[in-house]
């Protein structure tokens, strides 16, 4: 199939891309397109103008600002994951960043067009979920800002403003102890879609104690989540209190049945790979060794 037919423009600025996306209720952002140039191809989209930001310099690059570790909306993807300091400060975003697409949908695919999809089973989504980034739009002359519980509401659906155009997403800089960061999930390939997912993020103290530990799950329900494992601070960890914690936190999740996969398989996956996350950020955040800050 063909897609319909569309206008396309190309603005220099985020001022003339709101301009753009303000003058056509039907008009759609185009960044990368991974996602959205299949969708016109089956004609599951049909937008009557793409606005390109590819060229909107403000739009792209990676930063330390006093809010924290600021990520243009049309970076790429494989730029993300090749960032010194994305790997220092934002260690989850680097576990998942490698089970984001393929090498060369990496290349083209945006950081912002990841999240602005809003599918459950995004590994960006995941991660903005569990560390509580800020998702920032802009909306004629006002800038709007949104946490991630209040960006997402189902798959593909999400709060952004009718016109709006994300600019930038924040993420907080690493936090002061022993910082350790997992990422799993399971696919039928490599780098498909998701059956289920995990991310976690704990911070140990100078003795291996848990000062904090955060954990989320993709890929089993409408939205990426993050799960309350609070009880695992003040722990060393061990594996008998991740269980616990973790069976304690998926308690009355509810999980999608779909051709896929199994309500029942996507449940046990998401225990196992919650596990297997928090493991992999303990060993981390021991192998650390004396890094404080």
């Amino acid at each position: 199939m063909k897609p319909v037919p569309f206008s396309y423009v190309r603005p220099s600025s985020v001022e003339e891309a709101c301009e753009a996306l303000a003058s056509d209720p039907d008009a759609r952002v185009i960044a990368g397109g991974q996602t959205l140039v299949p969708m016109l191809a089956m004609r599951l989209a049909r937008p009557t103008m793409l606005v390109d930001v590819t060229r909107i310099a403000s739009l792209i690059g990676i930063k330390e600002t006093d809010e924290g570790i600021e990520i243009g909306a049309a970076t790429r993807q494989a730029d993300a994951l090749a960032s010194d300091l994305i790997a220092r400060q934002v260690p989850l975003l680097a576990r998942a960043l490698p089970n984001v697409g393929h090498p060369p949908t990496r290349a083209r695919g945006t950081v912002g067009g990841s999240i602005a999809h809003g599918d459950p089973s995004a590994e960006i989504a995941l991660t903005t979920v569990i560390l509580g980034a800020t998702i920032h739009y802009r909306e004629g002359d006002e800038n709007v800002g949104f946490l991630p519980d209040e960006f997402f509401f189902g798959p593909t659906v999400t709060a952004a403003p009718m016109g709006g155009l994300l600019t930038k997403v924040v993420f907080p800089k690493r936090p002061v102890g022993r910082v350790g960061a997992g990422f799993q999930e399971i696919a039928s390939r490599r780098s498909d879609y998701a059956f289920a997912s995990a991310g976690a993020q704990v911070v140990l103290d100078e003795s291996g104690t848990c000062l904090t530990a955060l954990l989320g799950i993709g890929s089993v329900g409408d939205v990426p989540l993050a799960v309350d494992v609070s009880g695992l601070a003040g722990t060393r960890l061990d594996d008998a209190d991740i269980r616990d914690a973790v069976e304690t936190a998926l308690e009355g999740l509810e999980v999608v049945d779909d051709l896929h996969a199994t309500a029942s398989y996507r449940r046990r996956a998401a225990a196992r790979l919650a596990h297997l996350a928090l493991v992999e950020a303990r060993t981390e955040a021991l192998e650390a060794g004396g890094a404080w800050a």
